[in-house]
């Protein structure tokens, strides 16, 4: 049957309409399945280029311990993290401080965003404290508001890991930013309290300090080296003028030897120094050097440990140190003459009147807590 012009001027734009629609899709098509290949094997090399890091979830302070509720396992690029963040993956993955009964230990903030210990056991929470020799404990009768101590020591399963350096929320962690904390502490090791020393305004709890010997003639001398400091709080308020600090027997010694040539010399300054990142530096070496009635002190004492007796004696009855006393401190001291004697007792009269008021300061406090 024959069609007229307009019908089949109507079927063939139809069929053109068809076919150019057809092309059309083939192309976006096309394009599509281009796209969508573009974007696998991009994310194919993304994937070859990402790694599994570890970065912390919290600020973190120097030297301050490190548990497994800070980490978090991120995906990031291998290009943009230093290699040993990869490597040391496995090794920060199987750290987790627990106790030997396999209870994990995590840090908690106390109200004025200072970190603590504390582990759940049993299903109830205690705070973790530490011992002068570094011995973890919980006190149960503390949890329940008691007064008497009942302390049960913790048994960890690994040696903690601390902080090097200061670091702050994502940060990528490594090995190379992380430290053992096994600090040996000897049997002779005691809490000592001072109230004599020129203090850092900004000292805390937990901050590390040298304490050094000036005297008005130059001389600054290291008596004890990278000692951690704890204030005490009188009534809610950290002391301003007292610190605890933990020393051996001969450190004890040392350091009163120092207190009684800075009372002897006028103008002489006993003070702290604080260490900027006490995770990442080293004790410094001490230099100042005893009198000789503390160094035979140490040597006859019988509760001095005999490894401690041997590095003291090493450390200063050496020719230079001797030779620096002599010439320097004993020098000092003689040059005040009668008002030497004058300055020590005046001195020492209100070293003793500063200790028994804020002792008595601290335990008014204790005893509002209690009542």
């Amino acid at each position: 049957m024959a069609t007229n012009p307009m019908q089949r001027k109507a079927r063939n734009s139809f069929l053109l309409g068809m076919i150019t629609m057809l092309l059309i899709a083939g192309l976006i098509i096309a394009f599509l399945i281009m796209q969508l290949m573009s974007k696998v094997k991009k994310e194919q090399e993304q994937l070859k280029a990402s790694v599994q890091a570890y970065v912390l979830n919290q600020d973190v302070s120097s030297g301050q311990v490190i548990t497994s509720d800070m980490l978090t396992k991120q995906t990031v690029n291998r290009n943009l993290v230093p290699s040993n963040a990869t490597s040391d993956i496995s090794l920060i993955e199987n750290y987790a401080l627990q106790d030997k009964a396999g209870n994990d230990i995590y840090t908690k903030y106390d109200s004025e965003n200072n970190p603590q210990l504390w582990v759940k056991i049993e299903g109830v929470e205690y705070k973790v404290f530490q011992e002068e020799t570094d011995n973890y404990y919980i006190d149960k009768n503390k949890r329940n508001n008691q007064n008497t101590d009942n302390k049960e020591y913790l048994e960890l399963n690994s040696v903690p890991l601390v902080a090097k350096v200061t670091m702050k929320k994502n940060t990528l962690m490594t090995t190379e930013l992380l430290s053992k904390s096994d600090n040996p502490v000897q049997n002779d090791v005691r809490k000592q309290e001072y109230n004599m020393l020129v203090l850092p305004m900004d000292l805390v709890t937990g901050d590390y300090i040298d304490i050094r010997l000036m005297l008005p003639s130059g001389q600054d001398y290291i008596v004890i080296a990278k000692k951690e400091v704890t204030i005490p709080n009188i009534g809610g308020v950290d002391s301003q003028s007292t610190i605890w600090v933990n020393l051996s027997e001969g450190e004890i010694l040392h350091m009163s030897c120092a207190i009684i040539d800075a009372y002897q010399v006028k103008g002489a300054k006993l003070y702290a120094t604080k260490y900027t990142e006490a995770g990442m530096q080293e004790a410094a070496t001490p230099t100042y050097p005893v009198n000789a009635s503390t160094s035979a002190l140490l040597k006859n004492d019988p509760n001095i440990l005999e490894k401690a007796m041997n590095e003291i004696a090493a450390r200063y009855n050496n020719t230079n140190a001797s030779d620096l006393r002599n010439n320097y401190i004993n020098s000092a001291v003689s040059s005040q003459g009668d008002q030497a004697q004058s300055n020590l007792e005046t001195n020492m009269q209100e070293s003793i009147t500063n200790s028994k008021n804020s002792r008595k300061e601290y335990l008014d406090s204790l005893a509002g807590v209690i009542d």
